[in-house]
């Protein structure tokens, strides 16, 4: 019914920068709140940055300055600018939204993930 597809990921050097991109795709009538966790090598899961549809925004302390999360909301879409890169942001990227979705007579309340995209900064 529904999709998340990231795309950005990739290798950098140590002060560079990518971005991320996460749209959503089938039948979304709403998103409360969207965004980016990650899980480096023998780590949890950890929140990087979530915007909800009123505009609360989120940083993890250790992206704080670095990091940016931007929305397109007509396109189901977030973003995550990051800069100045550090080898300890290396980690699987994942998207994450809090939506609603379903046919006209019918909605449904889930939390959705994208498969994952790999973030490397290395010299």
């Amino acid at each position: 019914q529904v999709q998340l597809v990231e795309s950005g990921g990739g290798s950098v050097q140590p002060g560079g920068s990518l971005r991320l991109s996460c749209v959503g795709s089938g039948r979304i009538k709403s998103i409360t709140a969207m965004g980016w966790y990650r899980q480096g090598p023998g780590k949890q899961r950890e929140l990087v940055a979530r915007q909800t549809s009123g505009g609360d925004t989120n940083y993890a302390d250790s992206v704080k300055g670095r990091f940016t999360i931007s929305r397109d909301y007509a396109k189901s879409t977030v973003y995550l600018q990051m800069s100045n890169l550090k080898p300890e942001d290396t980690a699987v990227y994942y998207c994450n939204a809090d939506l609603e979705y379903g046919p006209v007579e019918r909605t449904y309340h889930e939390t959705y993930w994208g498969q994952g995209t790999q973030v490397t900064v290395a010299s």
